[in-house]
């Protein structure tokens, strides 16, 4: 009996480290790590041994025979994965990972007697975390941790969806280092507000920036700006409690909602705006958000997508949670002959494949959302023209394959993607909305770094912060035994005092 790496998968490849028998792939020194959509288990060497269900910092490893209704899929997903890898010469090593004795190889080259850093790290999501751990784990350093919001855990904390409890456990993995002796714990502090970039270099070794992408991308479209046009980092930040973002920041007395967009976000949204709220109690989302969901008037969320079912930018694993969920009917818009034809020509465990035995209808706009379940209408090769509205949102207008079409709407979502925002003091690219570095440095500024969103770009998931930040930990090695480092201010006085005295004010 094989195991199966499901939905939540994270990526960060604690599983492959543990593996025996190597079975698990992509590992992080192969070259599609980091780019596939999670990892895999190859079904013919697993030897059930169960190392990597234990090792799963998100519970997302089952034995085959274990998996429930809506995980079945999983154990051909990832036999799928190893399909295509003959002659068996292509298949990977199933041999045991044992290594032939060499020198010691350690991650980062740090002379015996090198004197520990001070280094601040600023922000406490994945990628600052990953940071933290390597800093702490794999060098002397002393490290000061800051956050402006008065709760640790970034995106885990207010970006993943309540229905996804497990991806959010890694958060606690992320937290065993908060009570670590070498590290100090600084919230509700704010750089450019309370602390400068400036003070806190002249205060540390080095400083890493982990202030990821908190800002929504535009659509660029005429009445973008009306009121019921929100981002959806609204949206998520609305049903996770964010402080910045008031309880009635979502009006949810429209039937009819439209998505643009068909990431990860597009569907989180979809399906948290669709969701009995009775299966949301007990789960992390904020009360005010459950109370407003259990006086909802949605009946339906349509997400629209500009390309075709089998570019889309979902995962085939959030596609798949949404199309087997027992309280919401999932409908595709046949209304558009390339979307039909792709479906039915596409493998079956793909991203438009998964879609064949989804409901298909050619949806009357003109018409109210049915009554009845709740649905979620999947739109693609639509794009959106304008939201149309005088003081508040009336409708979205889109393309259509026989002219523009209106889909009648009070609440518009736009989830097209994160963009970072400047930070006073740093640098700051506004095409790419990231810091302008060079392998984590920052440009012009020495002993400055950056890690995560706000380095590469908002792509790529929690796991792909881990080698992220060891890139920029590596930096930041290398420049302080290179002695690159500027010299700072000893001084006893500094953020950790200024710190200390804004947390007793709050």
């Amino acid at each position: 009996m094989a195991f199966a790496i499901t939905q939540t998968c994270c990526g960060d490849a604690s599983c492959v480290a543990v593996c025996p028998v190597n079975c698990i792939h992509p590992t992080p020194d192969e070259p599609d790590f980091g780019t596939t959509e999670m990892l895999y288990v190859d079904p013919r060497a697993c030897i059930d041994c169960g190392a990597c269900a234990d090792a799963c910092p998100v519970d997302a490893i089952f034995p085959v025979e274990g998996l429930t209704r809506s995980l079945a899929p999983y154990a051909q997903i990832n036999a799928d994965h190893y399909a295509d890898r003959d002659p068996v010469e292509e298949r990977p090593d199933p041999a045991p990972n044992f290594h032939a004795w060499g020198p010691p190889v350690f991650v980062h080259d740090i002379p015996a007697d090198f004197p520990p850093l001070d280094v601040a790290v600023v922000g406490t999501g994945p990628a600052g975390m990953y940071t933290v751990e390597d800093l702490l784990l794999h060098t002397s350093a002393r490290v000061t941790l800051i956050d402006r919001l008065p709760v640790a855990g970034g995106l885990i904390r207010y970006g993943v969806a309540p229905d996804h409890p497990s991806t959010k456990k890694i958060g606690e993995v992320f937290a065993r280092y908060h009570d670590h002796p070498r590290l100090r714990l600084r919230l509700g502090v704010e750089v450019g507000r309370d602390v400068s970039a400036d003070e806190l270099s002249a205060r540390h070794d080095a400083v890493v920036y982990a202030v990821g992408a908190s800002s929504a991308r535009r659509l660029g479209v005429p009445g973008e700006d009306l009121s019921g046009s929100l981002a959806a980092t609204t949206v998520v930040a609305w049903y996770n409690g964010h402080p910045d973002v008031a309880v009635d920041a979502v009006d949810l007395s429209a039937e009819r909602v439209v998505v643009v967009g068909n990431g990860n976000v597009a569907l989180d949204v979809a399906r948290v705006l669709t969701a009995d709220p009775s299966t949301l109690e007990g789960t992390s989302i904020s009360p005010g958000a459950l109370e407003r969901l259990r006086s909802s008037r949605v009946r339906e969320v349509v997400l629209l997508g500009r390309r075709g079912p089998d570019v889309a930018a979902y995962t085939r694993s959030e596609l798949l949670a949404l199309t087997v969920l027992d309280d919401v009917d999932v409908v595709l818009d046949a209304s558009d002959e390339r979307t039909t034809r792709t479906v039915d020509a596409a493998a079956p465990a793909s991203r438009a494949g998964l879609l064949r035995d989804v409901a298909r209808e050619t949806v009357d706009w003109s018409a109210p959302p049915p009554s009845g379940r709740r649905r979620v209408v999947l739109r693609f090769h639509s794009a959106p023209v304008a939201v149309v509205g005088d003081a508040s949102v009336r409708g979205l207008r889109v393309t259509g394959p026989a002219g523009d079409v209106e889909i009648p709407a009070d609440l518009v979502v736009r989830a097209v993607g994160y963009r970072g925002t400047p930070l006073p003091g740093l640098p700051f690219d506004e095409e790419t909305g990231t810091v302008p570095h060079a392998g984590g440095r920052v440009e012009a500024l020495p002993g400055t770094y950056v890690v995560g969103w706000i380095k590469r770009g908002p792509s790529g998931g929690i796991g792909a912060n881990r080698t992220c930040a060891r890139e920029t930990v590596g930096a930041l090695v290398a420049d302080a035994v290179a002695g690159r480092l500027p010299v700072r201010d000893r001084r006893p006085t500094g953020v950790a005092a200024l710190t200390s005295r804004l947390l007793r004010r709050s």
